[in-house]
């Protein structure tokens, strides 16, 4: 036994190469990047689940860009395959595990959640050190990196070194915006706080508080319901005429008093509250999801007209195409349209300046603050594009550590390098293509089915009327064989999962039940062979496959080698394969969890002194009994 006199207060210094402060989609793709590419990497987040507005906690789902084989792909997709593969029921809870999984379980990242980033210091031009209050363990943290990387959304490490930022609607002549307002000003888009609701096969009576809001007609909530079975509430939607950073109390607690009400007029006095009566109110949010607050400056501001024009930039490193789609700052307040949809091209590139800061050289953003006014932040903020800004922030990040630069020097000297690596991490860039490796040029290229050119056409995606896939049967193969005997350290694979469907999370629960939610074309079993004297000889066996980049370790060498596609997650599609290449090493799978143990090993690990039965006189019942 201790006895103390004051609190017993921790702390901690801790050193990394990237630092990356925020875990919501953004932060979790720039920090497993970062780690991939070779950086020690710490993420800090101040909640105790990952994910942000597509976490448990709000429940939004991922946006993105629109159209056929536009899907963002990279560490996004593979969260979500794995989301499908282990989730098919779409439990909000199981997709927080699959997001802490990848993070804590990958190589080179240290992940600190329920931690705040409370202030931090700048020196001649550079962050040198945050400094953050993890509250589960009660420890004062400081936090030393080479490179940092904003994705908090509210830009607080910005805030804290005195970043170059900005906050509301600039005037539309600033930039000739013709969406922006008349006259500039400090509002925002407001928050939201989600309700899910699920349908019973019983009558759901519903009894409202007294304190929520009272709604009587659907003149108090015009352009809002559009039914109960499509609704994820989305419109819910106070703030953005207040600041959703100081006010961020008050606006919750108004959101809470809004949710209850618009839920208790639409099971009582909604004109068509028979079609809610067997559906119960399953969740309601404590944490509202932000759309807007402060934007980081970088070397290029993002326009409305960047996006209308495709977004054309030799320094393309992601891609959006979502809607420019503007809420007003009222929310519910206002009587028209909770929001307008802008035209916007999809996709349309976005360019590497806008992801670092102008005047804080060893700065990174991703995520909803990125380099943009108001009008074009309106669409990059969808969580599919911030994560692939994540991710391109996080491999830049990696990147200007492992060459001792900025990232300004970065753009300048390893732009080609980091949009290299991008792609073959399956980030689209486009307008870019990537080259086939050099030892298919004098390889014999045999396979079956069609199309098989394709696996050297640089494009890793089809395009509209376009088809960029070598197809074959369940069970063909593709094969090549050279001259002389090759080093195999390794092979990259990228198979077809359907970048034509979202993968996101519904806004109702519970979904159906399913066996397997993965794309029906997606690869499940392949094989891979070696040619040596002159026979085939498998060298590895992947069953139950739930990715699209695939990176397969061989350390081996032979004079051919062959993939054999042998069946897909749906009887009725045959396999398809974009790419084929040599790794440049042989590096291990990029994210791969532990074994799970038995707890009898478990136990046997532990200190036997720790498991002696207590040496107290026995006067009580077992615990067990009580449900203590």
């Amino acid at each position: 036994m201790k006895e103390f006199t004051k609190p017993d207060i921790r702390g901690d210094q801790l050193h990394s190469t990237v630092c990356v402060v925020g875990g919501g989609m953004s932060g979790l793709c720039a920090a497993v990047a970062s780690a991939r590419t070779g950086a020690k990497t710490i993420l800090v987040h101040d909640r105790p689940v990952l994910g942000g507005n597509a976490s448990s906690e709000v429940r939004m789902w991922i946006c993105g860009a629109h159209g056929n084989h536009n899907k963002e792909t990279g560490i996004l997709e593979e969260l979500q395959l794995e989301n499908l593969y282990r989730n098919a029921d779409r439990n909000f809870f199981v997709w927080d595990s699959v997001l802490w999984s990848h993070a804590v379980h990958q190589p080179n990242l240290t992940l600190l959640l329920n931690t705040t980033c409370l202030d931090a210091d700048r020196e001649d031009g550079r962050v040198t050190r945050l400094r953050a209050w993890q509250l589960t363990s009660q420890t004062r943290l400081t936090i030393e990196a080479d490179v940092f990387i904003d994705c908090s959304g509210d830009s607080i490490l910005a805030a804290a070194v005195g970043a170059l930022h900005r906050i509301g609607r600039e005037a539309r002549e600033e930039f000739g915006e013709g969406i922006a307002p008349g006259v500039g000003d400090e509002r925002t888009m407001g928050n939201t706080l989600l309700i899910q609701v699920h349908k019973t096969d019983r009558p759901q009576p519903f009894t409202a508080p007294e304190w929520a809001y009272r709604f009587e007609s659907p003149e108090d909530l015009p352009r809002r319901i559009r039914g109960v079975h499509a609704e994820n509430f989305w419109w819910l939607e106070l703030g953005g005429h207040l600041d959703t950073l100081t006010d961020a109390e008050v606006i919750r607690d108004d959101l809470v008093r809004v949710a209850y009400g618009v839920w208790d007029y639409i099971k009582n006095r909604a004109p068509e509250r028979e079609q809610a009566e067997n559906w119960a109110l399953h969740f309601l949010g404590s944490l509202p999801g932000k759309r807007e607050n402060r934007r980081m400056i970088g070397d290029h501001i993002l326009t409305q007209h960047d996006i209308t024009s495709g977004g054309i930039f030799d320094d393309v490193v992601g891609y959006g195409g979502w809607s420019m789609d503007d809420h007003h700052p009222a929310g519910l307040l206002f009587p028209g349209s909770p929001t307008i949809f802008h035209p916007a091209p999809s996709p349309y590139g976005i360019p590497f300046r806008c992801l670092y800061s102008v005047d804080t050289e060893n700065l990174l953003m991703a995520g909803r603050n990125i380099s943009a006014t108001h009008s074009a932040m309106s669409s990059t903020r969808v969580m599919a594009t911030c994560a692939v800004l994540g991710q391109a922030a996080g491999t830049a990040a990696a990147l200007c550590a492992r060459h001792g630069v900025t990232p300004r020097q970065l753009h300048a000297r390893h732009l080609s390098e980091l949009q290299q690596q991008l792609m073959d991490d399956d980030c689209w860039l486009p307008g870019k293509s990537r080259a086939p490796d050099a030892c298919w040029f004098d390889a014999r290229l045999s396979a079956d089915g069609e199309n098989a050119e394709a696996l050297h056409d640089g494009w890793e995606r089809d395009r509209e009327n376009e088809k960029h896939a070598w197809t074959c049967e369940a069970g063909g193969a593709v094969s090549f064989r050279w001259l002389r005997e090759q080093d195999l350290p390794g092979l990259r694979l990228v198979l077809d999962s359907n970048l034509s469907h979202s993968k996101r999370m519904a806004c109702e629960y519970p979904q159906p039940a399913r066996v397997h939610a993965l794309p029906g074309e997606l690869v499940r079993d392949l094989d891979i062979q070696i040619d040596r004297g002159g026979e085939w000889t498998t060298v590895y066996e992947l069953r139950d496959n739930r990715k699209r980049l695939l990176e397969v370790p061989l350390h081996t060498s032979g004079t051919g080698v062959r993939v054999r596609l042998l069946s897909t997650w749906s009887e009725q599609i045959d396999p398809r394969l974009f790419s084929i290449d040599l790794l440049a090493k042989g590096r291990d799978d990029t994210y791969r969890a532990p074994r799970g143990e038995t707890w009898k090993e478990v136990v046997a690990r532990a200190d036997p002194k720790d498991l002696q039965p207590p040496d107290t006189e026995a006067t009580g019942r077992e615990g067990h009994r009580h449900g203590a």
